[in-house]
């Protein structure tokens, strides 16, 4: 019984790797096979490459009033998952005691955060009707 139970494990285990890599195999075709937990991790550049990266600045107030609702929201999204990256890389190289590269990064995303949330309020204070108003203004800082 005892030799049914393992052997009956691994042979499971083997069917189930067959059909799991079948189903990837055709799904392969129509995706290319990215994992979401990539998206934590900033893709390795080469290091042949001897210009530093620039990258960009925070976004300004004035920037954001000429956005839509639907584009804030997308860009609050954005942000959001570029700070998840950004924090998550902070920490695996803090484990590994490496210096986090371009530290700057952090306080621009933030910012701009801050400063969608400030934009959003403007909007929710300018609404006439005062019941939306408070319920906009608890929905922002829920954020």
């Amino acid at each position: 019984m005892f030799l049914t139970r393992i052997f009956g494990r691994t042979l499971f285990a083997a069917a189930k790797t067959e059909t799991s890599a079948a189903s990837a195999a055709a799904t392969s075709t129509v995706r290319t096979g990215h994992n979401p937990l990539e998206e934590f991790f900033e893709a390795d550049r080469s290091l042949d490459e001897d210009k530093p990266v620039v990258y960009g600045r925070s976004w300004k107030a004035s920037e954001l009033r000429l956005k839509s609702w639907d584009d804030l929201h997308k860009l609050w999204y954005v942000l959001m998952k570029e700070k998840n990256m950004l924090m998550t890389q902070r920490q695996m190289l803090h484990a590994q005691n490496l210096q986090f590269p371009n530290p700057e990064r952090i306080p621009k995303v933030r910012k701009s955060m801050c400063r969608i949330k400030h934009v959003l309020t403007e909007r929710a204070i300018e609404d006439p009707d005062p019941r939306r108003c408070a319920e906009t203004k608890r929905m922002i800082n829920a954020l």
